[in-house]
């Protein structure tokens, strides 16, 4: 808001114009890419999310920022905003509720937001904080030690630090703490700056003079000799003393000035009986170069002292510096289904209702604790789950647990941060299934074999996919199923079609068992929209399960009718009807299928049997319907 006002300020200034500068924020997906003909080829974004966002401009008071629904959700938090209540939208048929943008929040990492809505149970993470609390006595008896937290996006590697800082802090030692964020690649020094103005006690409200007394306070008190490297200190902080300006060093020389101050400032707690102080460095994945550099002095500065630096990043993230001895590495694991339930347990209560909620909530998120906890917290939004913290029930029956609007971005973004190869092979493979092998993958990659195995080897050090087997050929699995959901989803309609369509034929040209294919055929043909080939497959599918396995084969048949019934006039579809109906109908007195819905479906069975000249499928309907009459005693 204030950018925008200062902005609207200077160039009015600038060009002697009045005018009036509105914005309006959507978030969501949207269609990217060359739109247009051949006359005029235009690269922009498209869709509703865009029609929205242009609205919400439309709306906006003169120098006000509004946004939508969705963004405030998503931005929650971070920012403030003031509810504008209900506004009718040209094109949206239901009332939007928009809110004008105010300010920054008291928010900055998805953890502070977790954090405001009360922490659920820390569970399931003992023997790692037990290694946490090894590696501080070791920093006691003065081998400083660097222990980096590795782990996917929601694992728990921010709740895990968050939980011994505070065991640190309980024990009175100085705990210093530095957060990479989101956007910091392209802002230098982001995290470096917050720890040093924490180890000088500058507080964000310090004006430049509170903040170089502050310095000067502490380093003048520790060695006289720090008095020339003030004015650089100062610098540094964005607090320069316009009285006494740093001197023109080189850049180079000025950071091995610094970094030599560093290391001078740590060594100074090698006393005896002096306590370890902690710092902790959050999320390096997205470390800026600069910062870098400051980290690697760090790693090496701790070597021989009392401190211990802790810091956690997810899997994609290396650095040379994780070769030193007194680095070690600390991977978290998903949470079993015991922890889970522990967590949720807590979090919704024992209501009767709620029976069996944990266990699908395991399934949906593979034992992430965050897509977890957003999973609950979406059906609590949505009203399916009632009450209070502690003591909810679920009001509805839950069909389906659609990906949180918080988890989808998360998880999108990451994707995004790929290389176009990567994405691409991860979009392909998202196709064929939470599982895949690399001969299927190679024959729709449309790659080189040698660029398809590079892709992969970067998947599997990223942990978005891990090898499940190499003989006879290589299998893999996504590391997380709503990954494979959320990289599915990324795909354009038309585009997702025509590679199930692309994998089916791989898999019919490369299979010997068709059978045991047909109802991973009869998947992807249906979501390629060949209604007709799919419901073939379905059939075999529904063939080859026979009496084995009565419920799928009866969802086989089912299956058909729900894809041909509004279609009878596509070649081939009657046939294909009356065939599944047939086998609905034989099945009928083992599945319990009421006498009304019996006779309806044997009406329209024989009526599709006769559409198609089929008399011997017609024969087996009248029999098979003969015994549901019989058994119900009409003989």
């Amino acid at each position: 808001q204030s950018a925008l006002q200062n902005y609207t300020r200077d160039v009015k200034r600038e060009h002697e114009v009045d005018f009036a500068v509105r914005l309006g924020l959507n978030s969501g997906e949207v269609v990217v890419g060359k739109i247009g003909d051949d006359l005029r080829m235009d690269y922009t974004a498209q869709g509703s999310v865009v029609h929205l966002a242009a609205r919400m401009q439309q709306l906006a008071e003169a120098g006000k920022v509004y946004v939508s629904p969705a963004t405030a959700h998503l931005a929650e938090g971070y920012f403030a905003f003031e509810d504008l209540g209900d506004f009718r939208v040209r094109g949206v048929s239901e009332p939007v509720r928009i809110r004008e943008l105010c300010g920054t929040g008291a928010h900055r990492t998805r953890f502070d937001v977790s954090r405001s809505r009360g922490l659920v149970r820390f569970v399931g993470r003992q023997n790692e904080m037990q290694m946490l609390d090894a590696a501080l006595e070791s920093a006691r008896e003065g081998n400083g030690q660097v222990v980096g937290v590795v782990a996917e996006a929601g694992t728990g590697k921010s709740r895990l630090c968050f939980e011994f800082i505070e065991r640190c802090r309980a024990r009175g030692l100085a705990v210093r703490e530095g957060h990479c964020v989101a956007h910091g690649k392209n802002l230098p020094l982001v995290p470096i700056l917050e720890v040093v103005r924490a180890y000088y006690g500058i507080a964000d409200d310090d004006d430049a003079r509170t903040a170089r007394e502050k310095v000067a306070g502490r380093m003048l008190l520790l060695d006289e000799a720090f008095r020339v490297v003030l004015p650089v200190i100062f610098e540094l902080l964005g607090v320069a003393d316009p009285t006494q300006p740093a001197s023109q060093l080189a850049p180079e020389a000025r950071q091995r000035q610094l970094f030599g101050v560093v290391r001078r400032l740590l060594r100074e707690a090698v006393e005896p009986g002096r306590e370890p102080s902690v710092l902790l460095l959050e999320d390096l994945h997205w470390i800026d170069g600069s910062s870098e550099s400051w980290l690697e002095e760090f790693v090496d500065a701790t070597a021989g002292t009392p401190n211990l630096l802790l810091v956690n990043f997810r899997p994609e993230y290396h650095a040379s510096w994780m070769q030193r001895a007194h680095y070690q590495q600390l991977a978290l694991t998903p949470l079993g289904p015991d922890a889970i339930r522990d967590l949720l347990g807590d979090l919704i209560g024992s209501d009767p209702s709620t029976t069996g909620l944990t266990e699908t909530v395991y399934q949906r998120t593979g034992g992430n604790p965050f897509f977890a906890e957003e999973l609950i917290q979406s059906l609590i939004e949505s009203g399916q789950l009632e009450g209070s913290r502690g003591s909810y029930r679920l009001g509805t029956p839950i069909e389906h647990l659609d990906v949180p609007r918080t988890v989808q971005a998360l998880l999108a973004a990451r994707i995004d941060r790929l290389a176009e190869r990567e994405k691409r092979v991860l979009q392909r493979a998202a196709v064929i299934g939470k599982e895949f092998e690399e001969p299927l993958l190679e024959a729709v990659a449309e790659l080189l074999a040698v660029d398809l195995t590079a892709a992969l080897a970067t998947l599997r050090a990223a942990e978005f996919v891990y090898e499940r087997a190499l003989y006879p050929v290589a299998e893999y699995s996504f590391k997380h199923p709503l990954t494979q959901e959320v990289a599915l989803d990324s795909l354009l309609r038309e585009r997702r079609r025509s590679l199930h369509a692309a994998v089916a034929r791989a898999l019919e040209a490369r299979s010997d068992k068709l059978d045991e294919q047909a109802a991973l055929l009869a998947h992807h043909w249906e979501e390629a929209g060949e209604a007709v080939t799919a419901s073939r497959w379905h059939l075999r599918a529904a063939e080859w399960t026979g009496l084995k396995d009565l419920e799928q084969t009866a969802r086989h048949a089912r299956a058909v009718l729900s894809l041909l019934q509004d279609r009878e006039t596509l070649a081939g579809a009657p046939s294909l009807l009356a065939q599944a109906a047939a086998r609905l109908v034989s099945l009928g007195w083992r599945l319990g299928l009421e006498e009304d819905a019996a006779e309806r479906l044997y009406r329209d069975a024989r009526r599709w049997a006769q559409a198609a000249g089929d008399v011997a499928t017609e024969a087996r309907i009248c029999g098979a319907y003969a015994a549901v009459v019989c058994l119900a005693g009409r003989v």
